[in-house]
């Protein structure tokens, strides 16, 4: 049964997440991105039906990702939202309530209807459904959130002439783009943070590690970091999830 402070601190990260939605659809970053993504914009029905379930009352630990990938999140409105996990695993199989504004044509936006496997995703929820079974049995102390929720994807031209783009993170802006983002995302994650009490912030990659060590400067939230499970780094396709494991482990987040 939901208690008063279940539903406390729903309201309170979906209030941030508005804000976060109002202060980043307000910013241009055009040129250098093609298209910008923002599925709290077009997905918010499902972001806040994972809110909704998952997050509420306190958690333990909090994994932060950097931004939606073209495949996860920018799909399903759920961080590193997979289509096949977030639909079969976590059972919110939500319409989308949009599209992107522009949408690109290499990155079309299907809902759960996606086909296309976002590995990180598949990896980090994989991690959790193996350790933990349910998503009640990792939602019960755990929760995931985004650094930044905006999807970047630059232009790429195709040798035939086409329109091709790639995927850029937000690192990768300019700093004059990347000063204002950083403070309304800095801003969000710290009113989800007092939301959600953690012991832990887990940096999932060395880019959310240190965003959340900036953050949450001079708070009681201690912060460490995971190997990101990108299939672009070797050392994340040689058994990451047990690497990961025994970096949560030593840390002492999870019990050995």
């Amino acid at each position: 049964m939901p208690t008063t402070r279940d539903a406390a601190s729903v309201e309170a990260q979906l209030a941030a997440a508005r804000k976060l939605r109002a202060e980043v659809d307000a910013m241009s970053f055009v040129p250098p991105a093609a298209a910008v993504y923002d599925p709290l914009d077009y997905a918010w029905d499902a972001f806040s039906a994972y809110v909704r379930r998952f997050g509420r009352g306190r958690k333990r630990v909090v994994f932060l990702g950097m931004n939606p990938g073209p495949w996860g999140m920018a799909q399903t409105g759920v961080p590193f939202g997979e289509a096949a996990v977030v639909r079969d695993w976590l059972k919110l199989d939500v319409p989308l309530n949009g599209r992107p504004a522009r949408p690109h044509p290499a990155y079309p936006v299907e809902g759960t209807a996606c086909r296309r496997s976002e590995v990180s995703g598949r990896r980090l929820w994989g991690l959790f459904s193996g350790r933990f079974g349910t998503p009640e049995g990792f939602f019960a102390e755990h929760f995931v959130v985004n650094f930044c929720p905006l999807l970047f994807i630059a232009p790429s031209p195709r040798k035939n002439g086409t329109e091709g783009g790639r995927n850029l993170t937000p690192d990768r802006l300019p700093p004059e783009l990347r000063t204002a983002l950083y403070a309304a995302c800095g801003e969000h994650l710290r009113a989800a943070v007092h939301a959600l009490s953690p012991r832990w912030v887990v940096g999932v990659g060395a880019f959310a590690e240190a965003r959340a060590r900036e953050a949450l400067c001079g708070t009681d939230v201690q912060v460490l970091r995971i190997l990101h499970p990108s299939p672009a780094s070797p050392a994340s396709n040689r058994d990451w999830a047990g690497t990961v494991t025994r970096q949560l482990s030593e840390a002492g987040v999870w019990q050995a």
